[in-house]
């Protein structure tokens, strides 16, 4: 089997076993062996480096036309982080910075995750993987396109196979609640709204623990007015998740 054409049974069938998601210590050096079998890559490394020279949304598109600008995938990622951020894509800012969440979205992220810029931007601790690696463009209305479907079909199953330490994955936007948690639905309000529910279950399963939250972009401020219960109730239990899992040092 080709490296990009790993399948969803595959993925399902190597985080299938209870003993390979143990909460407590890393993988063996058997399971590591058998996770980059899985993948077709000789290391994380060796996978970051070829989505990094990813250029498939603008040389051989599979949806929708060409990326009209040079791709430049943005992610932070390492085998030993415990926490990821899976987002959406990068816009303009984080484009022209090559640096994830490098824009006032980023500034209250890391103020509902209670963290400083020198831990949130510690790759050995904190992952940041969005749906779509590169800036989709813009619509005729100055808004984000968005993610392209190209990332998560080439990129996202490989690319979380190698992750086994992860222990909770905030999954922020409807595009990244669709692909982590199961039964999401098209109504980002529904699923956050659920976030207690959805904490719980993913936390009873093999893999790392769920919990969605909203696109902390100004384009939510509304909603953050009309949904007061996400920053009296879902941003504190954040924050203490967010300090277990990350202790200071």
């Amino acid at each position: 089997m080709k490296a990009n054409e790993l399948s969803n049974a595959h993925v399902a069938a190597l985080f299938g076993h209870d003993e390979f998601h143990r909460r407590h210590i890393g993988p063996s050096p058997s399971e590591i062996a058998a996770m980059l079998a899985v993948v077709g890559a000789s290391s994380l490394d060796a996978l970051i480096d070829e989505l990094r020279a990813c250029r498939l949304c603008r040389d051989a598109p599979r949806y929708g036309p060409p990326l009209p600008h040079e791709p430049r995938p943005v992610i932070q990622v390492s085998g030993t982080a415990r926490l990821c951020i899976a987002s959406q894509a990068p816009g303009t800012r984080v484009h022209a910075s090559g640096r994830p969440f490098t824009d006032p979205s980023g500034d209250r992220l890391r103020s509902w995750l209670g963290l400083d810029e020198k831990t949130f931007y510690d790759p050995a601790r904190v992952a940041i993987i969005p749906m779509g690696f590169c800036f989709p463009g813009q619509d005729a209305k100055g808004g984000d396109l968005p993610p392209r479907r190209e990332c998560r079909l080439k990129w996202h199953d490989r690319l979380f196979a190698l992750l086994p330490n992860l222990r909770l994955v905030l999954a922020i936007g409807g595009y990244s609640q669709r692909y982590h948690i199961l039964d999401a639905g098209d109504r980002v309000t529904a699923t956050v709204a659920a976030w207690r529910s959805i904490l719980a279950r993913s936390r009873a399963g093999n893999g790392p623990a769920i919990l969605p939250l909203p696109h902390p972009s100004w384009r939510n401020n509304a909603w953050l007015r009309r949904n007061p219960w996400f920053d009296e109730q879902l941003v504190p239990a954040l924050r203490s998740e967010v300090a277990a899992l990350l202790p200071e040092d």
